[in-house]
């Protein structure tokens, strides 16, 4: 008769890891663990794997994740703990397709019938069944959302697995307190049956107000995009763009600056972006890191669109637990910082390094400031100014340091935190005023001048001290954002810059 054994869960099978002891000197136990031991010592191999409940998924998609294990499994020296362990690992990539109910996975192991003239082995061969419930596969859904400096309402649908191969297509309308209308549709794609390379497709089209700047911006274009995540869970995401711009719906009072920019624009670009997330909670980190990079080329070499530049952002941060003496080992009181770079260079068009370039235009440089960066000033608030607008710079740092400590009486684990913080930032424009020559385009800059002034530009933020603010305020850690109620004091201000003394709210996923 055939023995069974049943896990259930959402990690399907937990990792073995198979030891052996012995004890000359005195009598040998044979207790529950060691033997338990002893039988994932034991040879084994895989005959056959069913998998029940996939409907509507296609048979080359589950080939993918478990005829590796099935070959596996075949070579000699193969233990009933190694094939436990790689059926683990198999049913976890399964989960990573985001087609199957968490709670709905099953593994079942038997002992494969053998007939009676078979001779005999000494290896056990298995029979696997696994059990899977299939997610719905339309769901409508309708809400807020929150991203960095505004909120949104919005509604999507989303149809997963449509061809049986764990595909997606997910068509989303919004609209914000800055973002007047949003419209996207996204088909993605698992590729070779790896749920960690995904292909993506989109196709937008949104009116964003920028009162900062006296003028919207509508967009409308597409995406090609190709995410991986590597072993050690770093993510990767390389993406082509094509993006045509509109900079209109100028106000009264806007800069000459501004005008000289509004109109239409098309940018084509490459961007890749690498994340590497070490936080326990990226919402309230206690301990941890994040390493993030976004390099951007656009309208060079065999890029088209009008608009050249190479453009790299790096951000970096941190947090480290604080232990107090008399409490317990776990307190809630954290210290953290981050950094923030920024670099737009300016680039002729073609394959050329050595023409005439553009200056950067509003839609394409940094803007700085902000309850979700450099808290204590309004959104834009540092950097150039062209009267009331913000106009921006393509070279930037901006730095923080804070101190989350837990209320009185709601403890480390409530997600409500006192928050002390002080942070400073630079934005800086390229100076390329009478050092270019004026063209049919505008004015254009040789690449001796694009590269003094970007020189320029960098030493020019270490150039006196940086604007800067400090202040307190609450944070509260929800689930899918970050609430900040501060009060901030700017304690260095530049000419032109515009501060926020005060209550200043910010909500948002990525702070500074």
């Amino acid at each position: 008769m055939a023995a069974s054994l049943g896990f259930g869960g959402s990690n399907a099978v937990d990792k073995a890891n198979a030891t052996a002891t012995a004890n000359t000197a005195q009598p040998a136990y044979t207790g529950p663990t060691q033997m338990l031991d002893e039988h994932l010592l034991t040879p084994a191999t895989i005959s056959s794997i069913e998998v029940h409940g996939a409907t509507n998924t296609r048979r080359s998609l589950l080939d993918h994740v478990f005829q590796p294990v099935v070959e596996d499994s075949a070579h000699a020296g193969t233990t009933l703990g190694q094939v436990l362990e790689h059926i683990g690992v198999a049913t976890k990539k399964l989960a990573r397709f985001d087609i199957f109910k968490e709670e709905g996975f099953g593994v079942f192991l038997s002992e494969a019938a053998r007939p009676e003239s078979a001779p005999p082995s000494d290896r056990t061969e298995l029979d696997i069944s696994i059990r899977v419930k299939e997610k719905s596969r339309l769901v409508f859904s309708a809400g807020t959302d929150f991203g960095n400096t505004e909120g949104s309402a919005y509604t999507n649908a989303v149809a997963r697995n449509i061809f049986g191969g764990a595909e997606t297509l997910s068509v989303n309308a919004s609209t914000g307190t800055r973002t007047r209308s949003a419209y996207n549709a996204t088909f993605s794609t698992p590729i070779n049956g790896n749920p960690d390379l995904r292909l993506a497709v989109e196709a937008l089209r949104s009116a964003t107000q920028k009162p900062w700047a006296s003028h919207e911006e509508q967009l409308t274009g597409a995406n090609l995009r190709l995410a991986w995540l590597a072993e050690n869970s770093d993510s990767h995401a390389l993406a082509y763009s094509t993006v045509w711009r509109q900079l209109t719906g100028l106000a009264a009072t806007a800069s000459p600056t501004v005008r000289a920019d509004a109109g239409d624009s098309l940018k084509s670009s490459l961007t890749h972006t690498f994340t590497r997330d070490r936080r326990d909670n990226p919402m309230l980190p206690q301990s941890g890191y994040l390493l993030r990079t976004i390099s951007e080329l656009a309208g060079w070499g065999p890029l088209n669109g009008d608009v050249s530049f190479a453009k790299t952002e790096v951000e970096a941060s941190g947090a480290l637990p604080v232990t107090i003496p008399g409490l317990a080992a776990k307190s809630g009181v954290s210290v953290g910082g981050g950094l923030r770079l920024g670099v737009l260079y300016p680039l002729p068009s073609g394959y050329s390094l050595t023409g005439a370039a553009q200056p950067s235009r509003i839609n394409d440089r940094f803007q700085l400031g902000g309850p979700t960066d450099v808290r204590g000033f309004k959104i834009g608030g540092l950097g150039p100014h062209d009267g009331a607008d913000s106009v921006g710079g393509d070279v930037y740092a901006a730095g923080s340091v804070n101190a989350l400590v837990p209320l009185p009486r709601l403890g480390p684990e409530s997600p409500l935190r006192l928050q002390l913080f002080a942070n400073a930032g630079r934005l800086v424009a390229l100076n390329n005023k009478g050092k270019g020559k004026e063209t049919g385009e505008g004015l254009a800059m040789d690449s001796a001048t694009v590269f003094r002034g970007v020189k320029s530009a960098v030493s020019e933020l270490t150039n006196g001290l940086p604007s800067l603010a400090a202040g307190v305020g609450l944070v509260y850690a929800h689930p899918v954002a970050r609430f900040e109620l501060n009060f901030s004091l700017p304690l260095v201000l530049r000419r032109g810059e515009e501060g926020r003394k005060g209550l200043q709210v910010g909500v948002g996923i990525n702070f500074l």
